[in-house]
């Protein structure tokens, strides 16, 4: 049943026992894969409430920007390979005026020249010993990764919410840096484990412990490495950062007590939150970022006191979602750009991308658009948007 009058909540007839809701307009194109893969993944066991977000696009199997609520099973390949995987919000200290963009670039195309040497510097490093891991993992700490992974310096563009941006405590004139990095191959091996052991069955939750030992630790494997990207970033620019949020966007949690209760769940049993792709909504702001040529939107969830909020599962998107393939991106714009001209943005942002077919793949024109995304969360009463923020440099990788 459609609650708004722009048709944002969608409830779609599943049978008696599990829900599903896709959030978005009209105006927000959803791929038929997506929402495909949204109703089959509701079909497997145990499932209760499957909902995607404003960002939905189809993935491996199941779709990316997507929560499902389990009874009493957790199914770690809805969580998928880059357990942790997240966004962390920093403001530089040193004054924006310092912060040459030109010196800037030159700084940051030597980020990954340093790797080994930061990542032998981490005062504590993970014991990897504790599950087994190979120990080479650990030497993936501070490193970025492929596909949509970035780190994004970035200003403010515009301030919506004065009062809520005052509460941040951080300077309008500052520059801001944006971390989107994960568990890197921790996370896939944890995931290898388990198929090779399970296939795509899910796991009792009181058989579920050593999983859950695993995907804790890699979760906390993944804020440590953002924490080290944004380390490298200070000694090369030379300036100290001051931590905003840090938000994971891949991840399982049981469910609290007022939480079932909202979803009008029976308390007698347990339930799991499992997240693709989908902020959570009950863990204070949350940044959404677009494509590396359109803005990004730090938002405030609206949290209600009639449990409106647990329409999306607790959840929201995370960023602007797919519109192309990435195997055909290269294809529908080579012949419509340069490579010099994806270097650059209409926002007047610089990108850093040695790698051709990421640029490529990566292109802002593969990506839906982020204010549709962001507008359809208002739009459903989720949200409460503070500020937008305008991309300056995108690093991707110097790797060719």
């Amino acid at each position: 049943m459609d609650i708004t009058s722009k048709h944002v909540i969608n409830d779609i007839d599943h049978g008696d026992n599990v829900r599903v809701r896709i959030i978005a307009s009209d105006d927000n194109w959803i791929e038929s894969d997506a929402i495909a893969q949204l109703k089959k993944t509701a079909e497997l066991p145990g499932m209760k409430l499957a909902v995607g977000l404003p960002d939905l696009h189809p993935g491996k199997g199941q779709p990316i920007g997507a929560a499902f609520v389990t009874e009493n099973i957790i199914y770690p390949h809805l969580v998928g390979s880059d357990i942790g995987c997240g966004m962390t919000l920093y403001e530089f200290k040193k004054s924006r005026r310092k912060l040459k963009f030109d010196k800037l670039e030159k700084q940051l195309r030597n980020f990954e020249s340093i790797d080994e040497e930061v990542a032998d510097c981490v005062d504590s490093p993970p014991d990897l010993s504790a599950f087994d891991f190979p120990n080479e993992l650990n030497k993936k700490l501070g490193t970025v990764g492929g596909g949509n992974h970035f780190f994004e310096c970035q200003s403010v563009h515009e301030i919506i919410d004065e009062a809520a941006f005052d509460c941040i405590n951080v300077n309008k004139n500052s520059l801001f840096l944006l971390v989107h990095s994960g568990s890197r191959g921790l996370g896939q091996h944890i995931l290898t484990q388990h198929v090779s052991q399970y296939g795509g069955a899910g796991i009792k939750d009181d058989s579920a412990d050593q999983y859950l030992l695993k995907h804790n630790f890699a979760n906390d494997w993944a804020v440590l490495n953002r924490q080290v990207i944004a380390d490298k970033i200070e000694r090369l620019v030379g300036s100290g950062l001051k931590n905003i949020l840090d938000v994971s966007h891949n991840h399982v949690y049981p469910l609290s007590a007022s939480e079932c209760e909202a979803l009008q769940l029976n308390t007698d049993q347990k339930y799991w939150i499992h997240r693709k792709g989908a902020s959570p909504s009950n863990q204070g702001l949350v940044m959404i970022p677009g494509s590396r040529g359109s803005l990004s939107y730090l938002v405030k969830p609206v949290i209600s006191s009639n449990g409106h909020s647990a329409i999306s599962g607790f959840s929201l998107a995370h960023g602007a979602g797919r519109k192309w393939k990435r195997s055909d991106c290269k294809g529908r714009i080579s012949h419509r750009f340069t490579v010099k001209e994806l270097e650059s943005t209409p926002l007047g942002s610089r990108v850093i991308c040695e790698n051709r077919n990421l640029l490529y793949e990566e292109a802002p024109q593969a990506y839906k658009n982020i204010d549709g995304v962001v507008s359809d969360l208002v739009d459903a009463g989720l949200i409460t948007v503070i500020a937008s923020f305008k991309p300056v440099i995108s690093f991707k990788t110097t790797r060719k």
